[in-house]
């Protein structure tokens, strides 16, 4: 391995963990909560069941005020974007235990799992 490709798998870590909609599931039903980042209509179609709604922009302007005071996190939106921009500034704020949901709600549903309207 030569020194540029070790910089650049140094550079690739991310400060929040990617997880399926499997362990997701496993993660929320244990009582993790959820922070939904998509915007209100989107919500409004249907998400995760117990899912906080904080649109992307507005967790930007003030992260930690929509985080929990400790432990862990899960951030989802459509497909696991947005939530993963969320997911580092989480951690950019002190969040030590952040998960962002590889597929998003787009996956959850696929998978079958109830989502709230």
């Amino acid at each position: 391995m030569n020194l540029r490709s070790r910089a650049v798998s140094v550079e690739a870590q991310e400060p929040f963990k990617r997880i399926f909609v499997e362990e997701a599931k496993r993660l929320i039903d244990s009582g993790v909560p959820v922070i939904d980042v998509r915007e209100l209509g989107e919500y409004q179609n249907g998400h995760v069941p117990g899912a906080k709604l904080v649109p992307l922009n507005s967790f930007l302007r003030d992260a930690s005020k929509h985080l929990p005071a400790q432990g862990p996190v899960i951030f989802v939106c459509a497909v696991g974007q947005r939530s993963a921009v969320a997911s580092e500034m989480a951690a950019a704020v002190g969040a030590t235990e952040v998960y962002n949901v590889e597929g998003g709600t787009k996956a959850w549903i696929a998978k079958g799992y109830p989502i709230d309207r």
